[in-house]
């Protein structure tokens, strides 16, 4: 069968030398603007997923190497699939002291719901911190350890087989649909706000799969509670050298969800510069390198236009798989 589709992947490293450069030689680099009161840090996403984990730990890296005078405060806004905090951040009242954290549904929920009125070329780019990346997860009492077992035991129980996902139409929910016309399944995707929920409707037994980024599921496959089958990557990850590629099971389907930080729209030069530094400062850090690692993230930190780009190409992208999957016409 031929893929569902492909994502590239922006990581070269001439990229990343053209954004360090363009903080750092630019006339607008030596501006001096600074957060004159805390900085709200919108999270499109719900508590206790990956979106969510990453935006406290680069809270504590700000902190703990006093990178700000001024607090940067997390704010989650999971609502309408991450639309609640489109359209918090598009009429931010000070859009210099409002940034916020980015899924793919940056892409996909403007492009379901044109009545918010959202177009992401008017946010103003910060920063890639990362692109995550996603396994197929079961319970590990369900006995499943191979992909060949998932579809058998999905084909059997039909429309019941439960796949717990972060959203209607989603990054997970597209990945719903590619396994589902991928291996004929009719698997049931079950939205939920948040990664972290969703997780634990896996450890919980109250679904039968997950697609969670490695971060949402870690702790409890670290229990022994869930097992990753599969991953939607170009090579196996290290943390999980034992599931399989989707392409080594001849299926040449690869996606990654970007982690990125946006501005408001209006966001003034001297504001952008001042983030831009500063979230390439937390990228460069040991501690974000490490959470990495840990989190089996990859990708290099892009910002500006380049930042631009890659956020309009991968719009194009996901407008196509949401119409083949039927979300739009």
């Amino acid at each position: 069968m031929k893929p569902f589709i492909k994502l590239s992947t922006i990581t070269l490293g001439a990229i990343i030398a053209f954004g360090a450069g363009t903080i750092a030689g630019s006339p607008d680099a030596r501006a001096e603007w600074k957060p004159k009161k805390p900085v709200e840090f919108i999270v499109m996403a719900g508590k206790g997923g990956g979106a969510d984990k990453a935006v406290r730990f680069m809270q504590s890296i700000i902190a703990k190497n006093k990178l700000s005078s001024k607090p940067f405060t997390p704010i989650n806004k999971p609502g309408g699939s991450g639309a609640e905090a489109l359209i918090y951040v598009k009429s931010a009242r000070d859009p210099n002291h409002t940034i916020m954290f980015t899924l793919n549904s940056f892409y996909t929920t403007p492009l379901r719901q044109p009545k918010i009125k959202v177009d992401i070329s008017k946010f103003t780019p910060i920063g890639r911190m990362a692109e995550d990346t996603f396994l197929l997860w079961v319970h590990k009492d369900s006995g499943i350890t191979n992909v060949k077992q998932f579809v058998k035991a999905a084909k059997a129980k039909g429309s019941a087989w439960i796949m717990a996902g972060t959203g209607k139409n989603s990054e997970d929910n597209l990945l719903t649909d590619f396994l589902n016309k991928a291996y004929g399944l009719k698997m049931k995707y079950v939205p939920y706000k948040g990664g972290g929920r969703v997780a634990k409707e896996l450890a919980g037994k109250n679904a039968d799969s997950t697609v969670n980024n490695p971060s949402e599921q870690l702790g409890f496959y670290q229990a022994g509670k869930t097992v990753p089958i599969a991953a939607f990557t170009p090579a196996r990850l290290p943390l999980f050298a034992n599931a399989p590629t989707f392409k080594e099971l001849g299926k040449d389907f690869v996606y990654f969800m970007q982690r990125t930080v946006v501005g408001a729209p209006g966001m003034s030069k001297e504001a952008a510069t001042y983030y831009r530094q500063l979230f390439a400062k937390i990228y460069a850090s040991d501690g974000w390198q490490g959470y990495m690692t840990k989190k089996s993230l990859q990708g290099g930190f892009i910002t500006g236009d380049i930042l631009m780009r890659y956020w309009l190409k991968e719009k194009a992208i996901h407008k196509v798989m949401l119409q083949k999957m039927g979300a739009l016409k």
